[in-house]
């Protein structure tokens, strides 16, 4: 990336001041910021850009920042694309808006509904907070050319985001993002930008409102994934105790309410975290992923006894299970773990039942556990792995439902996004929810629990265990830190690590396996063993992923332990 000239910073810091469209409360905010260079630079020094999940950024005043300017932008240039006739799916253009619960999330959803409609485009918004799922269900429901969610998934509470969906309701592919990019840069000044008043927008029909009829079809369609409903009204639900909590997001009625359809009647939601609240006041992150989240749920499950909790993300996108161990103590299920058990539940159960197709296939990202894979083998489905990110195991499912080729049975992420079904194209924690209650409750029936079948799995193919490890690095030094470690790691590729030696490097910047360009290397070691690393495309972060493979536990933490230092400490060395 090229470095920005203070000139250049400061002359768009001042064309925002002296902007007429922009308003004063924003200008005051700007004015405030004099003399603060750093501060400036960072909000002005480029437009925030789509990555992998859309925009995504601190919500404020900037170029750099997610705001009422930079949200109407990018649908203006989402607006230019579709009129187009780029995506017109038939009959001219319609889209399909949702929001979470974060600060500032309705008002943005309302501000990109206004932009549409004053290009003349047909808006469907729901009426109130809905998971992202939803949506990509409601964009294919309704035929929509595309989708819009307002929400910044489950970083910190200063963020908020902007992710656009396509057609199928998968979120935009590269070809498509980069086409919806090119027309939002050719867009020089906000009186370009057109919007109607919501009054007006409703008048003229391009403006709708969707409400419990459209939550009533996706719940339903939820529920009918469910593979043993009978034996949890059987009784199983009412025994079975589930703790669950929302993080104050948008999971908790279609969660309460898709586990209530199937039977289960002893659910306990946490009551600090029941309600909406864009500021996730109760943690220090809305993030399923991490045990901290997690802390008032553990203490519910510990009065009620709980053999369950699970959690959803702000945008119940993401799903987190917490079960007990041997000794009884409540123990965080890692995405690939969970992921694991419910392919083994989902393909056991299809095949006891003489269901399981010849063709079926399992999709998973290249930087999830190989523990499912080899499960989803054992059953002789196929298993095909995708670059990160969900948008990419909705493609191929999107392939495989026009060609007939495959059969989709499950795809899964090691950042907790799952889906079974194909009536959405992103990951839904809603889904997995049910899964994972359903699971825990039918291997209860049999004297065991997820913790037991887990083990039982390790035991049969081999103890693997992942792990990951983030660096934030903010701003555009920021980035420029994050080029360069990649830059050491592509042109300097390690021969051995702890000994162990480096048997091949896959570098998918030039494409791997038939996969798109991506600016990723993973590291291939000669015991089996694997790391990866990979610049966020959602947050100022480099990830590296680890995984092992061992006899026992213990081996594989040791193993686990040696790679993650040695790996470390020379990306820190990288900066």
């Amino acid at each position: 990336m090229t470095n920005p000239t203070n000139d250049t910073v400061i002359a768009k810091y001042e064309a925002w001041l002296n902007d007429p469209l922009i308003d004063a409360a924003t200008k005051e905010e700007l004015r405030g910021l004099e003399g603060q260079e750093k501060e400036i630079t960072d909000r002005f020094y480029r437009d925030l850009e789509f990555g992998t999940g859309g925009l995504r950024g601190v919500m404020g005043a900037g170029t750099n920042r997610l705001n009422a300017y930079t949200v109407g932008k990018a649908t203006q240039g989402l607006a230019n694309w579709l009129v187009a006739g780029t995506k017109s799916n038939g009959a001219g253009p319609s889209v399909v808006i949702a929001h979470d619960s974060r600060n500032y999330s309705p008002e943005f959803a309302l501000d990109a509904a206004l932009v549409l409609a004053g290009n003349g485009i047909t808006t469907y918004l729901f009426s109130a907070l809905r998971p992202t799922p939803q949506l990509s269900y409601a964009v294919r429901t309704l035929n929509a050319a595309s989708g819009i969610v307002i929400t910044a998934s489950h970083n910190p509470p200063e963020y908020n985001g902007y992710k656009a969906y396509g057609a199928d309701g998968c979120q935009l592919i590269p070809e498509e993002a980069e086409q919806v990019i090119s027309a939002i840069s050719q867009i020089t000044g906000f009186d370009e930008v057109k919007r109607l008043t919501r009054e007006d927008a409703e008048a003229k029909g391009l403006l709708r409102w969707l409400g419990e009829e459209a939550d009533q079809q996706f719940i339903d369609t939820v529920v009918s994934q469910s593979l043993n409903a009978e034996l949890i009204k059987d009784g199983i639900g009412e025994k079975f105790s589930v703790v669950f909590t929302p993080l104050h997001g948008t999971g908790n009625m279609p969660v309460r309410e898709v586990l209530k359809k199937v039977g289960f009647t002893n659910v306990h939601i946490v009551p600090e975290q029941e309600q909406p609240d864009g500021y996730f006041s109760t943690v220090k992150s809305p993030n399923p992923e991490e045990r901290e989240a997690f802390t008032l749920a553990i203490k519910l499950a510990q009065q009620v006894n709980a053999d369950i909790i699970i959690g959803t993300d702000p945008d119940a996108d993401r799903m987190g299970a917490v079960v007990k161990n041997n000794e009884g103590e409540y123990v965080v299920l890692t995405g690939n773990q969970s992921g694991a058990l419910m392919v083994h539940y989902v393909l056991s159960q299809l095949q006891e039942r003489g269901q399981l197709p010849d063709n079926g296939v399992v999709i998973k990202t290249i930087v999830t556990s190989e523990l499912g894979a080899d499960i989803a083998l054992s059953y002789g489905v196929s298993v095909e792995n995708t670059l990160t990110g969900f948008k990419y195991i909705g493609e191929k499912m999107t392939r495989y439902e026009q060609t007939g080729e495959r059969t989709f049975l499950f795809g899964y992420e090691e950042s907790y996004g799952y889906l079974t079904g194909t009536y959405a194209r992103d990951k839904d924690a809603i889904v997995a929810a049910l899964l994972i209650a359903e699971a825990a409750a039918y291997y209860s029936s049999q004297g065991k629990t997820l913790y037991d079948v887990l083990l039982e799995l390790y035991a049969k193919f081999g103890f693997y265990l992942e792990g990951l490890e983030s660096r934030t690095l903010k701003g555009f030094d920021g980035v420029q830190k994050i080029g360069a470690i990649m830059d050491d790691w592509r042109q300097n590729p390690p021969v051995e690590i702890n000994g162990v030696k480096v048997e091949q490097v896959l570098d998918y910047g030039k494409g791997h396996d038939g996969l798109r360009p991506e600016n990723v290397l993973k590291y291939l070691l000669e015991d089996g063993s694997w790391f990866c690393l990979r610049p966020s495309g959602t947050e100022p972060k480099i990830k590296v992923y680890f995984a092992v493979k061992g006899e026992s536990k213990d081996t594989a933490d040791r193993a686990l332990h040696a790679l993650k230092t040695a790996v470390m400490e020379r990306v820190d060395r990288s900066e």
